[in-house]
């Protein structure tokens, strides 16, 4: 049974709920039950203030962590809080990332400011979520230091929310649930989505690769694939409440279905989400090289729906790197896979991920990854200093490389990337093609801000009534890594046509 499909249905639901009966034993059901028992206490305590109670959900992260952040957006404005983005409110929780060590010391930062506000206001609840909950070190760094945090849990438990939102509400003292692992995948929960009509959908959870600077395979455990079926059902319902583009989320998506009692590769899955009706956008990410497959890209290149944009991280172009990397291919593997995708869709735009610093790193090898760079010409690259993290293969290696080199490797990276990608995305000038307009545009509210197939932004001229809507544009001047552009006659357009961007 779908149970949320508006805010309305959902407060219906609930009412059925007895809140004075012993919680159902079996998911998702125990959790709306905590959901009631939670609005039940939100209710009186909202009364016995005279006001509505405030929620705020903070997120740090991937698009993973956003999409975490909905269902708990979601599970809260269930439960009876009014959502916003102010910070001083009875209930602010913190959805974590943990990939580098700054994520860390901002977390910290934030938190510190967090007991402050705490101090005026005691009755206010502080809760922590997401990756960086899944170290011990930082578990033990909060229970000493920041002891005014109320709820801690994982990635593991998240569906677990309302259960333990109401442990919280029901006890004094700090509340932690950290799940070591889990095989358990528990969907049919209440989400916000922050635009109705684009989702993300968690096809995925966990990775297997363990690539040695990384600390994803420690906090969000081994790889499991949800059902194509549940899949499937999630999307459909989506469709129907307005959404008009999914994006298919995965640590590695290209592994899908691997971990399935009946086996179901990525691009069938794909095939199958493809005949969903309604749906006009399929994105995903993330694709590890590795296990791109060339089933995948004849799927894509015959695709009306799937966008046309790959985000197929690279991290070094050097062969000996991405071997101390344990990426499991080398840099002429990672230029084949970029040249077939380039010959089965020359308007594709390959976006990619690239490690600078990691131990060992001479000029050499950098010198090797702006060649690649060069060659594959990438719509964009996310540029990163390596940052070690304690646990990692990685942070125990010698040849740590002085951050006087780092930076001077990251700025003829940063230019080569800027250039490449100012070079491809002006190709695009003068155009007319098709951009799902998402919202006003922040500087101008005479613009809307949408996005090509290809996942370039485009700021154009359009009244409200477009938004969620495609429209096609013409691409009057790229500035580098967006356009702007005039909206045309043409107001909609479906399934794109393949000489989209």
């Amino acid at each position: 049974m779908h149970r949320h499909d508006s805010q309305k249905e959902m407060v219906k639901y609930l009412d059925k709920i007895d809140p004075a009966q012993e919680a159902p034993l079996h998911e998702p059901d125990r959790q709306y039950y905590f959901m009631a028992k939670c609005r039940e206490y939100v209710q009186k305590e909202s009364e016995r203030l005279g006001r509505p109670l405030f929620a705020c959900t903070t997120t740090f992260g991937c698009q993973m962590n956003a999409r975490d952040s909905e269902k708990l957006t979601g599970i809260l404005e269930a439960a009876g809080y009014q959502t916003t983005s102010d910070e001083t409110a009875d209930f602010v929780i913190y959805n974590t990332c943990t990939v580098r060590d700054h994520a860390n010391q901002r977390i910290y930062g934030r938190l510190g400011r967090l007991g402050n506000l705490k101090k005026n206001n005691p009755g206010m609840k502080i809760a922590l979520c997401g990756c960086m909950m899944q170290e011990e070190a930082v578990i033990d760094k909060i229970r000493h230091s920041y002891r005014f945090v109320d709820l801690i849990f994982g990635t593991h438990n998240i569906f677990k929310f309302a259960e333990l939102l109401y442990t919280m509400l029901d006890n004094g003292g700090m509340i932690i649930d950290i799940w070591k692992d889990t095989s358990q995948i528990v969907e049919e929960l209440p989400a916000e989505r922050k635009y109705p009509f684009k989702s993300g959908i968690n096809i995925m959870f966990g990775c297997d690769n363990y690539c040695s600077y990384c600390i994803v395979p420690y906090v969000r455990g081994r790889e499991r694939s949800r059902s194509p079926e549940d899949i499937i059902n999630e999307i459909q319902r989506l469709v129907a409440d307005g959404v008009v583009e999914v994006m298919l989320l995965g640590q590695n998506v290209n592994s899908y279905g691997a971990t399935l009692s009946t086996p179901v590769t990525f691009p069938e899955l794909l095939r199958r989400i493809e005949a969903i009706e309604g749906l006009e956008r399929i994105r995903f990410m993330t694709s590890h090289p590795k296990d791109l497959s060339d089933e995948l890209i004849a799927v894509m290149k015959d695709s009306a729906k799937i966008c046309r944009h790959l985000h197929l991280p690279l991290q070094s172009g050097s062969t000996a790197i991405l071997k101390a990397m344990n990426r499991r291919y080398s840099k002429e593997q990672y230029l084949e896979l970029a040249q077939k995708l380039r010959e089965a869709m020359p308007d594709i735009a390959i976006t990619t991920d690239i490690i600078v610093g990691f131990p060992g790193e001479t000029v050499k090898d950098v010198d090797e990854t702006i060649a690649v760079v060069k060659e594959v010409q990438f719509e964009n690259a996310f540029t990163f200093i390596y940052s070690p993290r304690t646990g990692t293969p990685a942070a125990a290696m010698s040849g740590q490389v002085p951050k006087e080199v780092i930076k001077t490797s990251f700025d003829r990276l940063l230019k080569t990337v800027q250039e490449t990608a100012r070079i491809r995305a002006g190709q695009l000038q003068g155009k007319i093609m098709p951009v799902l307009a998402e919202e006003i545009n922040e500087q101008d509210s005479s613009l809307l801000t949408g996005r090509l197939s290809n996942n370039m932004v485009v700021h154009f001229q359009g009244g409200h009534d477009l938004i969620g809507k495609i429209v096609t544009v013409e691409l009057k001047e790229c500035h580098g890594f967006y356009f702007s552009g005039g909206q045309t006659n043409q107001t909609t357009m479906n399934n794109e046509g393949r000489n989209s961007g």
